[in-house]
């Protein structure tokens, strides 16, 4: 099962509240340690699935207490080895868990939005190893197709530079984080850009067949993609809310994201522009569906800030997310119709 180590840092004089509250023993502890500055370090191993229950109760009743500190670290492992727990029906643990699963709503979180919100933010940032990475899969998806080799192309899908900033974008308009929505967006629009750039350049410089079949898949847009890429962002939000490895959901959301992106830089290059609108399209399509699929996925794991005046304003954006993605799809789903009746 897995485990978090919670540290949290109180004054001294809060010792005895904390006591009470943990009445209801953690997995592993709890642990006392004096430190300096007159404060108390409590330490103790609980199920991931408890944590964000519990972290959620420290913010309520000591939030404003000056020095609150709470510090989460994943555990490896324990020796001896922990036993999973079997509550019996009616017991505190079943409450416990009832009362999780009604705050974190349908399918409930694997790790604690403290957590939730550092992998997002980490996962979004600028920097030289995410410009590295876009280049590096944008030159191993542009080989694989132009040379159709499938493997290739999955090769440069575990890669998947795009899937952060994406889910990164979902997550932002479901909490309301304006800030964060902005960064994603440039984060995002880097990204594409660099691979259409790169994959153009790519075209122009060799011999490119728009009907070589892995070319070929990514500029015939149909309804059944919007399926595809529905299904792509709801599994790229699940990994990262219950610890599910990014690489083995990368592949999918990379699916839906990456191909399409180095097919419309390839038949931009190659001066293919009528198949360069249909990767467009199919790329369009995947941008909005990954991200509707995304902001539904986050609502209903129940994501949302933890301060009332926060939660009304994630409320809202969430809402101008779901209507504005959700018309997009429908005049997305109008332009693939139209499509498919002008061929």
């Amino acid at each position: 099962m897995a485990l978090r180590l919670v540290e949290v840092i109180l004054p001294a004089d809060r010792v005895d509240a904390v006591r009470d509250m943990l009445e209801e023993p953690p997995t592993v502890g709890p642990w006392y340690e004096i430190l300096d500055g007159d404060l108390v370090l409590t330490r103790f191993v609980i199920d991931a699935d408890r944590t964000d229950a519990m972290i959620t109760q420290f913010d309520e009743k000591f939030g404003m207490v000056s020095n609150f500190q709470v510090i989460i670290l994943p555990v490896a492992a324990t020796m001896p080895r922990l036993e999973e727990p079997e509550p019996d029906e009616g017991s505190a643990d079943n409450k416990d868990a009832d009362a999780t699963s009604k705050r974190t709503g349908l399918l409930g979180l694997g790790i604690s939005h403290e957590e939730l919100y550092e992998q997002v933010t980490d996962m979004m940032r600028l920097t030289r190893v995410y410009v590295a990475m876009v280049l590096l899969s944008g030159i191993v998806a542009t080989l694989g197709m132009l040379r159709d080799n499938v493997a290739v192309i999955i090769g440069a899908m575990v890669i998947a530079p795009l899937l952060g900033p994406n889910v990164a974008l979902a997550f932002s308009a479901t909490v309301g984080d304006t800030p964060l929505l902005k960064r994603t967006l440039v984060t995002n629009a880097v990204g594409i850009t660099m691979s259409i750039v790169l994959a153009a350049a790519c075209g122009m410089l060799m011999t490119v067949d728009p009907d070589t079949p892995q070319i070929a898949m990514r500029t015939d847009v149909a309804l059944s993609d919007i399926g595809l890429a529905l299904a792509s962002g709801s599994a790229g939000a699940l990994a990262i809310t219950t610890g599910v490895p990014a690489a083995l959901v990368g592949v999918m959301v990379a699916v839906a994201l990456l191909p399409p992106t180095v097919a419309v830089g390839l038949m931009l290059g190659s001066g293919n522009f009528g198949y360069a609108g249909g990767a467009a399209m199919l790329l369009a399509v995947n941008v909005i569906c990954v991200n509707l699929a995304g902001v539904l996925t986050f609502l209903a794991q129940g994501i949302r800030p933890r301060v009332w005046w926060e939660a009304a304003r994630a409320r809202r954006s969430a809402r101008r997310a779901l209507v504005f993605w959700f018309i997009a799809l429908v005049l997305a789903g109008a332009a693939i119709l139209f499509w498919q009746t002008r061929g």
